[in-house]
């Protein structure tokens, strides 16, 4: 049915539809982070409406979320790796689910509504990230692969930069409220769209193809959930990337909910000045660092696959400095801080979910995904905006509106963690890439 509805140049082009289902793919992974990151910079006028505590604003924007989120990843992971299973489909329901809640969150009138409405978030965004990526290595030829995930990640800083610019501007022109529904509902659309305009690779081309790929599946014995287990926890890479990624999503999503909110208090900006000047400096700077990551893992990491794992190491390595510039300093001098530490914080995904592709085998690779958001998520998204909260919370009877900033001195001092442990992870790449190369070759 989707073929009839796309032109006749892309429908018989597999390059062009190989393109069209990445431009997709990207616009969904950019709504997923839209919906996500819309409630950080509306987290200001949601806490003085309906009353909520810098802790009740970091449970509803991370841990309740996250919870949800991170719960799901597995089965859905473990549903798309089926070979009967159609992705476009889980992609296009999940895109559906998750645009809809979002649209409820500006009907709640109290913080066990929002809660709610944010987990049913949490339950529809569970299934974007395993299955786009599964998507993505049936679709892609394996030498692309890398660069092919690294435009899918751009969805991250594109959506965090829209969600911060329609947040900010039409909480102030029309509230909250609306500003949730206006970024609901375009959703619900898109996975129209995604649904009548991307084939699932599974049921490509014609009935005899479609019938030897998935006998070919049918062949290779897909792994069990212990003997996934087993893989990645032997793997060093593995566990030392995953841990990096989720003290950088600790940090990232942390300091994306408190950042706002420290250049409201500490600043006296406006909800649309910290949308507009904050929201598109840093959603820039993803975009480049997420673009320079992938870059980088190309360029050096095939020559050297330590690469892979040190550009990341570096790049937070140097965030230390310039945020805690960014957080002394004032206004003109905090946003082109906080732009630079967004594009150095960026550069790991490329690397990190590229580890994957690389060191993991193909029948463990989509729950060896869902397992590192799993860690990602639950760690970064679930107690970053919570802990930070918490933490200015308790400083606020000594630091007074001055809590966040404080705060927000201990996100930047952290930045050392995942830098070591991405540092780590360089020193154990090489030989992990060579024993799998010699397991591969004994098996052929």
């Amino acid at each position: 049915m989707s073929q009839t509805l796309l032109p006749p140049s892309i429908a018989s082009n597999p390059q062009s539809r190989i393109r069209l289902t990445l431009w997709l793919l990207l616009i969904v992974n950019a709504f997923n982070f839209v919906d996500r990151q819309i409630v950080n910079i509306l987290a200001e006028p949601i806490k003085n409406d309906l009353g909520l505590s810098d802790t009740q604003i970091g449970l509803m924007t991370g841990l309740a979320f996250a919870l949800v989120y991170t719960t799901l990843g597995i089965p859905i992971a473990r549903w798309a790796d089926n070979p009967k299973s159609n992705r476009v489909g889980i992609v296009a329901g999940s895109l559906a689910i998750w645009s809809g809640m979002t649209a409820l969150c500006g009907l709640a009138t109290n913080f066990w509504q929002l809660l709610l409405a944010r987990i049913g978030v949490g339950i529809g965004e569970a299934g974007c990230t395993p299955a786009s990526h599964s998507l993505i290595g049936d679709t892609v030829p394996p030498e692309k692969r890398g660069s092919a995930i690294a435009f899918f990640g751009l969805g991250i800083p594109i959506g965090s930069l829209m969600g911060m610019v329609i947040g900010g501007v039409l909480a102030d022109t029309v509230g909250w409220r609306i500003a949730f529904m206006v970024a609901g509902v375009p959703g619900i659309l898109l996975a129209l769209v995604l649904w009548f305009a991307v084939k699932e690779p599974r049921k490509a081309g014609t009935v005899a193809e479609a019938a030897a790929r998935l006998k070919a599946s049918q062949a290779v014995r897909r792994s069990t959930i212990m003997e996934t287990l087993q893989e990645v926890l032997t793997s060093k890479v593995f566990i030392f990337a995953t841990l990096g990624a989720s003290f950088v999503a600790f940090l990232g999503y942390g300091k994306g909910v408190w950042n706002g909110i420290f250049l409201i208090r500490s600043h006296g900006l406006e909800l649309w000045q910290v949308g507009v000047f904050y929201g598109v400096g840093s959603g820039i700077g993803g975009i480049l660092g997420t673009w320079l990551g992938g870059w980088t893992s190309d360029k050096f990491g095939v020559n050297k696959p330590a690469h892979y794992m040190l550009a990341p190491a570096v790049a937070m390595l140097l965030t230390v400095p310039i945020l805690l510039i960014g957080y002394v300093g004032p206004v003109w001098v905090a946003i082109p801080m906080l732009t630079i530490s967004a594009a150095l914080s960026g550069v790991y995904y490329a690397p990190t979910f590229g580890c994957v592709q690389l060191l993991i085998s193909p029948a463990s690779r989509a729950v060896a995904v869902s397992l590192m958001l799993f860690t990602l998520n639950l760690i970064g998204l679930g107690l970053g905006p919570l802990l930070f909260g918490i933490l200015s919370d308790v400083l606020a009877p000594m630091a007074g509106a001055e809590s966040v900033r404080w705060s927000l001195y201990v996100a930047g001092v952290m930045g050392v963690i995942p830098a070591v442990l991405y540092w780590l992870a360089s020193r154990n790449i090489h030989r992990e890439l060579a024993e799998k190369a010699a397991r591969d070759a004994a098996l052929s």
